[in-house]
């Protein structure tokens, strides 16, 4: 193949500057940003950050980087699994979902920790963090089918990515930064069981731990530690071990297997990873979430919200909810742990519950998954009528369209349906910036003033001009 992969990834990264990036993957940066410290804001208040942050708090360490809102200052490589955590805590950040989804908002900590370790300027730092989401959503073209359907969590695809955030910030040289990647890479797979049945706070946890991993493999490289170059096409790399690539010649071999979903042809898209870098930038491409639940409930959700508030519909008039829905969607979001969730991680990847609490509240938001609301006995009286119908027709659909279809028929025998092919949020119908303050308004009550929300927000969308130490500090309560 010539140059590893690895290499190639590593001198795009070491290579790009503040100045090659056009002006909307800048905005969109920003955009991405105040998304994430948002939803850090409301994951602040979370049983498992919490336990997270007493650890740290504990260990304490040389005063490195800041965690948002508490102001603590720990070493780079806790305070970065502390502040992606908060960030992921209510599954309420971004979304990109191709061949695998991803969250590539989760990397936007190990950019602010060694940015303000190395003390760096905002531009650096916007920089590590369009290369976040550069890599992180390429990664998820390049498995044919993705990794998911061979029943592997995308917390795999982040242990590639999160060492070359850190590494940029930590000025590694191109062989470093190799390095670092064989490093991280190395030790991070992740099975898929953490979203799979009954959720546990690892659902939320897996992609902070790879994170994390991630600054402390680019500071190994840093002195000189070194790790596997060929990590991805080499003998038993990542390619070999997941099927469809022939190691020996570093060619394509595909081959049929059982994954998740059936029989499929596995093999690799190299292209899809490496191919055309910084002729486009795939942060304009990454969706956000308008709510804080699982990326492939957003469409049914909204559809079950129109029918229900534009036909004045009560949770007592229902008498059956049919939801058409993606088949991996049925199988992530409809399996039968879903219908009686204990805990918030299965609620919020419950499209039962998420269908149930929509219908009896009219509303989707954190507090729909509170320990109260997970016993609201009317949400149980209506989810046990919620029947999900796998679509092949719609999964052929996806990743294009998120196709959903829901009909709602009443106890008077009246029928109610709606369809739309894409949630809000999505890059056709983004986010607006008033969608977003009141987002970030809402998950930071109780925490910020409203002059602090401005200011935050102010430093965010002018933070070119500012220290990484300097925005850190302003994200204090």
């Amino acid at each position: 193949m010539g140059k590893s992969i690895s290499r190639i990834i590593s001198e795009f990264a070491i290579h790009l500057k503040y100045e090659d990036l056009p002006e909307k993957v800048i905005t969109e940066v920003k955009r991405f940003l105040y998304d994430s410290l948002g939803c850090a804001y409301g994951g602040y208040h979370t049983k498992d950050v919490k336990i997270i942050y007493d650890i740290y708090k504990n260990m304490g360490g040389i005063a490195e980087a800041t965690i948002i809102g508490y102001g603590d200052k720990m070493p780079a490589v806790n305070a970065t699994l502390i502040n992606s955590l908060m960030i992921r805590a209510l599954d309420f950040n971004d979304i990109y979902w191709k061949e695998d989804p991803s969250h590539p908002s989760d990397i936007i900590p190990a950019a602010l920790s060694v940015g303000e370790l190395a003390d760096v300027s905002m531009k650096d730092v916007i920089v590590a963090i369009v290369l976040a989401y550069e890599f992180e959503q390429r990664l998820c073209l390049f498995a044919k089918p993705g990794i998911r359907e061979r029943k592997w969590h995308h917390a795999t695809l982040t242990q590639f990515v999160s060492p070359i955030v850190a590494g940029k910030l930590l000025g590694l040289t191109v062989d470093q930064m190799v390095n670092a990647i064989g490093i991280n890479a190395s030790h991070n797979y992740t099975i898929g069981c953490p979203t799979a049945g009954k959720l546990t706070m690892m659902k939320n946890t897996v992609d902070p731990m790879a994170v994390q991993s991630g600054v402390f493999a680019a500071l190994m490289a840093q002195k000189g530690y070194t790790g596997t170059e060929k990590v991805f096409e080499g003998k038993e790399g990542f390619m070999d071990c997941f099927f469809g690539w022939n190691a020996k010649n570093e060619e394509l071999s595909p081959v049929e297997m059982q994954g998740r979903d059936g029989v499929t042809r596995w093999s690799w898209d190299i292209d899809a990873l490496i191919g055309g870098l910084g002729e486009s930038y795939k942060i304009l491409e990454c969706g956000m979430k308008a709510f804080p639940t699982e990326a492939l409930s957003h469409t049914h959700l909204t559809c079950t919200l129109k029918v229900m508030i534009n036909n004045n519909l009560d949770y007592s008039d229902i008498e059956e909810v049919q939801v058409t829905t993606l088949a991996q969607a049925h199988d992530i979001l409809f399996d039968p742990a879903k219908y009686r969730p204990e805990s918030r991680e299965t609620a919020d990847h419950s499209l039962p519950y998420c269908l149930a609490a929509a219908i009896v509240d009219k509303k989707i938001t954190t507090e729909s998954f509170s320990e109260e609301k997970l016993k609201d006995p009317r949400i149980f009286d209506v989810i046990d009528r919620i029947k999900g119908i796998p679509s092949s027709e719609f999964e052929n659909m996806f990743p294009e369209k998120q196709p959903s279809k829901v009909i709602i028929r009443t106890k008077s025998g009246n029928e109610y349906s709606e369809y739309i092919e894409y949630p809000k949020g999505d890059p056709r119908e983004p986010m607006t910036l008033t969608d977003l303050e009141n987002k970030f308004s809402a998950l930071s009550a109780g925490l910020l003033t409203e002059e602090r929300k401005v200011i935050i927000k102010d430093s965010v969308f002018n933070c070119e001009n500012l220290s990484c130490k300097d925005f850190m500090n302003l994200l204090i309560i």
